[in-house]
């Protein structure tokens, strides 16, 4: 994990150390169970392709929390005032997605930066994209 960050030490175009987070099916079921979000298309395979899905697929919400992870791991202590995602495709569970920020700008006034966002799967595809505004 990186150590704390202050406004200061951060650069425009800087690109945020990506991560691979754990999508695995049992990891995917203790965050659903947790949300209350404990639908099919998140935990069984066999019934999310009975919905037309793929597989079972991570849900928005731990898709975004994957995110902001992202961003703490970067700059822990700072705070995330904003964070918008599109949601392109499905993200799979049991896959091996990769998350992915690049700071886009910084304000010197009330030292935040925004940052976008992608989660890209093993192709190297979008699934989900966005911006988060970051203050330290």
């Amino acid at each position: 994990m990186s150590q704390s960050r202050s406004f200061d030490q951060v650069e425009f175009g800087e690109e945020l150390e990506e991560i691979v987070p754990d999508v695995s099916l049992a990891t995917v079921q203790r965050f659903t169970r947790m949300a209350k979000m404990d639908f099919a298309r998140f935990n069984d395979h066999e019934q999310a392709k009975k919905e037309g899905l793929p597989g079972a697929i991570v849900p928005g919400i731990m898709s975004q929390g994957l995110l902001a992870a992202l961003i703490h791991r970067w700059a822990p202590g700072s705070k995330i005032s904003r964070i918008d995602t599109v949601f392109r495709a499905t993200v799979l569970v049991d896959s091996q997605p990769r998350c992915r920020g690049v700071v886009t700008d910084r304000d010197e006034e009330s030292k935040t930066v925004e940052i976008d966002l992608t989660i890209v799967n093993e192709a190297d595809e979008t699934r989900v994209m966005g911006t988060a505004s970051v203050e330290f």
